[in-house]
């Protein structure tokens, strides 16, 4: 079975932040210490538009995290 993200698609590092921002801030209301940091954006991209680009592989990461993050916060507390 598929699993269908409820983020909008992430292509640039503003659609990241944007993503992250208010699920982070949820985690932190809701006091929830133990969830892991969000991926750090990449510093080492070369500008060349690379096949496999650090970027795309941000991208990915940051659509997992805010994914897995949503469903920590959809089990509630325990």
């Amino acid at each position: 079975m598929t699993r269908v993200s409820p983020l909008p698609p992430i292509t640039d590092a503003i659609s990241a932040r944007v993503a992250m921002h208010p699920i982070a801030a949820r985690l932190r209301a809701e006091g929830i210490q133990q969830f892991r940091a969000p991926p750090p954006e990449p510093t080492t991209c070369c500008g060349r538009g690379c096949n496999g680009c650090v970027w795309e592989g941000y991208f990915a990461a940051v659509t997992w995290w805010c994914e897995d993050a949503l469903e920590h916060l959809a089990r509630g507390p325990g």
